[in-house]
């Protein structure tokens, strides 16, 4: 039997992690002893494991680190990062380390360097002194891969103080019964301290922000300045853009809430009339789009990086049909983002959920519970939610946040 000796540091047992490190171990195979355990005290005190992991081969033993990193457990002798060169564009060496979305550093000529823009399901290439990580998609024959969990090390996001009383609803999954005015206070508060500290706030979002005539309380935010980047598909924009030519979403008359004659079409129409502009921006500038959610994006040169899929009409102009370009431009518009916040999508809120670090907070709000556990099942452990309708929660957020703001504003209303 190969052994590696591993340790972990945290909140183990209320959190739960120590029990999901021993079933990863024999689910992969291996075996364990606890050589060593402290527990904490108090609910403020972290405790301490060491473990002696063993399996039969030092492919398996790699493994099962590599999955214990992603828990933030970390051999205590890690040794040298072992560096291999890629041979083919677009494939990593066999054994490359596989990235989590924590806090990384890896031990190059026996000095920790961090890696650079943390990401999950990436490899890590380095760069004289320097670190980063990157999707398979995108690495180069004869770029330096890290393979191999040695001379890696993984940081645990820091627990959360209960003490002081913010932001407390982190602590659960998904919250469906925490008084709802609470929640979205505590996250206004988040947004206005991220904006005090010059970072940038991440929206992504679905078309029921305009199903559900939420879009005047998006617009009121971007206006106000809480929303710096937009996460979406065709769908959000080609309905937002509908209901500003024609009043409708998917040809239901926002103010009546009933179908219209020939509303079916509308969608199409919109689409139609920004590709013959040229791009949404251009529609803009031409005086052709003069109000909803894109609108007001172009008019306070917000980004926005729209990302298309299969079963899209159209699509608009600006969205990327290439999903790999599409993944670029998110990774992208990253830069200096401080909070992410995504609202009534799954499909979108998964996908940026893979690329964002662990340290960026992470806010679901959706009217089906299953959205947000999906999104934490799939990597992203620092996310957390809000089961609500998206419309009222727009609309309570934007009286939070924007000073004069009245529930049922629509664009171009007196304060």
């Amino acid at each position: 039997m190969i052994s590696e000796t591993v340790e972990v540091r945290g909140h183990l047992i209320d959190s739960g992690i120590l029990s999901r490190v021993l079933d990863d171990v024999l689910e992969y195979g291996g075996d364990y002893t606890i050589d060593h355990f402290d527990v904490g005290k108090t609910p403020l005190d972290e405790s301490y494991a060491r473990l002696t992991v063993s399996t039969e081969s030092s492919d398996d033993l790699a493994r099962i680190v590599m999955r214990m990193q992603t828990h933030g457990v970390n051999p205590t002798d890690p040794g040298e990062a072992v560096l291999r060169e890629v041979e083919t564009d677009g494939v990593f060496p066999d054994d490359f380390y596989s990235t989590t979305n924590l806090e990384t550093v890896v031990r190059l000529g026996g000095q920790w360097v961090p890696v650079e823009h943390p990401e999950m399901d990436c490899g890590i290439v380095v760069t004289g002194d320097r670190a980063h990580t990157i999707a398979v998609s995108d690495v180069k024959a004869g770029d330096q891969v890290i393979c191999g969990a040695g001379g890696v090390k993984v940081v645990p996001l820091p627990a959360i103080d209960r003490s002081v009383g913010g932001f407390e609803f982190m602590n659960s999954e998904v919250s469906s019964e925490k008084p709802q005015a609470l929640l979205v206070r505590q996250i206004a508060q988040q947004m206005r301290d991220v904006k005090g500290e010059g970072r940038k706030i991440l929206w992504v979002g679905g078309p029921a922000v305009v199903h559900t005539g939420a879009a005047p309380a998006m617009v009121s935010l971007v206006e106000a300045g809480y929303v710096d980047v937009l996460f979406a598909g065709n769908a959000l924009a080609t309905h937002d853009i509908e209901a500003s030519l024609f009043g409708t979403s998917l040809g239901v008359d926002l103010k009546q809430g009933r179908g219209v004659e020939h509303g079916h079409e509308h969608h199409i129409r919109a689409i139609n009339t920004i590709r013959k502009a040229g791009s949404i921006a251009a529609a803009v500038e031409q005086g052709i789009l003069t109000g909803g959610v894109m609108h007001s994006l172009v008019k306070h040169r917000k980004d926005f990086v729209l990302v298309g899929s299969v079963r899209d009409d159209g699509p608009l102009p600006d969205v990327y049909t290439d999903v790999i370009e599409g993944q670029r431009a998110m990774r992208a518009g990253l830069a200096n983002v401080g909070f992410a916040i995504m609202v009534a999508t799954m499909l979108h809120s998964v996908a940026t959920g893979n690329i964002l670090p662990a340290s960026i907070p992470l806010v679901c709000v959706d009217i089906n519970p299953a959205t947000v556990t999906k999104l934490a099942d799939r990597g992203s452990a620092q996310a957390r939610g809000i089961v609500t309708d998206i419309g009222l929660f727009l609309e309570q957020l934007a009286l939070e946040l924007v000073p004069g703001y009245r529930a049922g504003q629509r664009p171009g209303d007196d304060a």
